[in-house]
Order: C-alpha cells, then sequence, then structure tokens
C-alpha cells in the first residue's frame, strides 16, 4: 500500500533542469556593477529570504541611502555562483555548513557578513499524525546536499526514528546510519521535497520551502529542530574582498535591526527566528 519514491534519470535530470530556470525576479544580463551609488543586487531564496530582503527595501534602505535589488532563485546553488561572478553583489539563503562545502567542491570564495535568522528543519508527513505512527517499511524523503542531509539524519535520531553510528555529528551521510529501524530512506533535491511530501510517508522539508508550500512548522511539523545553540543560522554574504562595499556594511545594519526582529516575529510566528550577530564559521 506504501511504496517508496523511485525517480528515474531522466526524472532527476528533468527537475534540475527546472529548478535552474527557475531563477527569476530579475533580468538574465543584470549584474551588480559594484559602484557605491548603484543598487546592490542580492541573490535571495523567495521566503523568507527574499521577503525580508523586500520589507528592508521598502520599508528601511531609503533611511540609510541604499539603493537595493532582490533577484530570487529557487536553488541552493546560483546564487553562490552568481555572487563569485558579479551577477549580484551578495546573497541571503545559505548557513555556514552548506557554505563550507560548496565552496570547497567548486572553488569558490563566498564568506559571511551577517546573521539574520534561523529556519528550523522540520518532520511533516500528510498520511500519519505522531511520529510513532512511522514504522518499519514506511517511506522518508530527505534533502540529498551534503550539509543538509546530515541535519536531517540528526533529526530522525534524536527522535528515535533512526540510530547513527557513534560519535556522528550533523555531518552524517547514509553511510553513517547504524540502523534505519527498516525505514526506506529516499534522498531528493531540497526544492523538490515539497510537492513529493503525497508520495512517501513523511518527509524531511527545509524552513524555507516548508512556509513557501504552506506548512507550518511550530504547528505542523511531527519533529522541529530545535533554536537553541542552533548552528544553521542563515546570513548575508559576499565573495571574498567585498567585505568592505558600504553597501553590504549598511544592508548587514539593516538586517539586525529591530524593525527586522519584529517583522520576521510577527510575520512567520516561530517558523523563523532571528539570529542576529556575527558568524561563528
Amino acid at each position: 500500500m506504501r511504496n517508496t519514491i523511485k525517480l528515474s534519470a531522466a526524472a532527476a535530470v528533468a527537475a534540475a533542469t527546472a529548478l535552474a530556470l527557475s531563477a527569476c525576479s530579475a533580468p538574465s544580463d543584470s549584474k551588480d556593477s559594484g559602484d557605491e551609488d548603484s543598487a546592490l543586487i542580492v541573490a535571495a531564496s523567495p521566503t523568507p529570504h527574499g521577503d525580508i530582503l523586500k520589507f528592508v527595501k521598502d520599508n528601511l534602505a531609503k533611511k540609510e541611502d541604499l539603493k537595493l535589488e532582490v533577484k530570487e532563485f529557487n536553488d541552493y546553488n546560483l546564487p553562490n555562483t552568481a555572487t563569485e561572478n558579479g551577477e549580484v553583489g551578495a546573497n541571503f539563503f545559505q548557513h555556514q555548513p552548506f557554505l563550507d562545502e560548496f565552496n570547497k567542491k567548486n572553488g569558490t570564495h563566498i564568506v559571511p557578513i551577517v546573521n539574520v535568522q534561523i529556519e528550523p528543519l522540520g518532520l511533516y508527513s500528510k498520511k500519519v499524525k505522531t511520529l510513532s505512527d512511522l514504522g518499519s517499511g514506511d517511506s522518508i524523503a530527505l534533502p540529498n546536499d551534503v550539509s543538509n542531509e546530515g541535519r536531517a539524519l540528526k533529526l530522525l535520531a534524536d527522535n528515535g526514528l533512526i540510530e547513527l553510528k557513534p560519535g556522528v555529528g550533523s555531518g552524517a551521510t547514509l553511510k553513517d546510519i547504524k540502523d534505519k529501524k527498516g525505514l526506506k530512506l529516499t534522498e531528493l533535491e531540497a526544492p523538490q521535497i515539497p510537492a513529493r511530501l503525497g508520495d512517501v510517508d513523511a518527509a524531511i522539508i527545509n524552513g524555507n520551502f516548508a512556509i513557501g508550500a504552506n506548512l507550518k512548522p511550530a504547528t505542523e511539523a511531527l519533529a522541529l529542530e530545535k533554536a537553541e545553540n542552533n548552528p544553521y543560522a542563515n546570513f548575508l554574504a559576499v565573495k571574498k574582498g567585498k567585505e568592505g562595499d558600504p553597501r553590504v556594511k549598511k544592508l548587514a545594519k539593516l538586517l539586525n535591526s529591530p524593525e527586522v526582529k519584529k517583522f520576521i516575529e510577527d510575520k512567520y510566528e516561530g517558523a523563523v527566528i532571528p539570529a542576529f550577530g556575527a558568524p561563528k564559521g
């Protein structure tokens, strides 16, 4: 009655291609000039990152004489690539473990500027109501990128659904599972998972994609990451050497303002949590 997702290679390629083409909100030939008097173009995931940036643009930027342009991407690779090649002047969508892995894999030189918020990773289901309803034979989808897969496996282990090998932390992979307890784990691109939630018994979904799919992490997640001591704060980032850009400094200040804190708390009601300050990485 319950079937594990089996994606064909062709379907996976098609999905990846569709995601790559989903970058939106700015012309393809748009490029950040780096001029202090020009608009700072910032690449961002639509929700909540793009929403937060638009709030800053519409309500706060003028006070700091900051021109801001938001370019949205439904993809976890293109924002860093665009920042590295100068298409955009900054990005806002990722946490430190993801950035470390991306820089290492791609030879890029992206650095964090200021922490802004945390989106707790959650386990969701359209088929079961509680964690205890999940058992042997059930399927769970999880993000396939290195850092978020580790987070996902840790969340499953913390809630007793799987057992990881001793000493394994948030960098865990499928090879680090000591006991799956009969669960069938399916790896998918993170942006794909909300649309495939009905095809599995449960799925681990990143906070921004959960919100975009009208899920309510604070009330609908079967399990949710704790915010306390969470190392996955999302930050404003730039290409190394651009840290001194006056436009970037202005934006960093605004992103850590009381107005942004109130906006996040009022709009997301615990699904997104302010996490201001200097990155620890």
